[in-house]
């Protein structure tokens, strides 16, 4: 390979590594990529002992070199934060779990409610992991909820083939959502 091809992919797997770790600190990966790392530190380390001689080449892997430092930084920042325990995405994950816990209810999510009707609890969760999530929940009443959930709910039943539909208050990529599930 040429010295721009190698470039090239090192510049991809860096970026997949920044869109792994979104990921593994989101909570939808379950472990860190490590393997993924390495390997790119490797190419980082054999490209910074190796003299590049072309200006535009020498640039691009000093660019993407600065740029996975920043991403190490900050994904090592985040690793001490979660391992203290004041990572503010898994302190929210883990206040709801210490909800559900303490309710006492066995496999239900504090959120879920009947069709319908917006229990408190779920529009307390949504609106507890908006915040959190840094979305701006001013406009949200309970209302505007129940009315998003009653649009949806005909065709949730019909699609998922059951009689009732459960809702319950999830985070992905960064957003909340409410998911739904058949009640059988």
């Amino acid at each position: 390979m040429t010295m721009e091809e190698e470039l090239q992919l090192l510049d991809k797997k860096v970026m997949q590594l920044k869109l792994d770790y979104e990921q593994y600190f989101l909570g939808s990966r379950p472990r860190e990529p490590v393997l993924l790392r390495a390997d790119a530190q490797k190419q980082i380390i054999r490209h910074s002992n190796t003299a590049i001689q072309n200006t535009a080449l020498r640039f691009k892997f000093n660019s993407i070199n600065s740029r996975f430092q920043a991403y190490k930084r900050q994904w090592d920042s985040i690793l001490r934060q979660i391992d203290a325990g004041t990572y503010k995405r898994h302190v929210f994950k883990a206040k709801l779990h210490d909800r559900l816990r303490d309710s006492g209810v066995d496999g239900e999510h504090p959120g879920a409610e009947q069709p319908g009707e917006t229990s408190p609890s779920l529009f307390d969760s949504y609106q507890e992991a908006a915040r959190a999530c840094g979305q701006n929940v001013s406009g949200l009443t309970p209302d505007k909820l129940d009315a998003l959930i009653r649009k949806q709910e005909a065709a949730l039943r019909e699609q998922l083939g059951c009689e009732k539909v459960q809702f319950r208050v999830v985070v992905e990529a960064g957003k909340v959502k409410l998911k739904a599930s058949a009640v059988r």
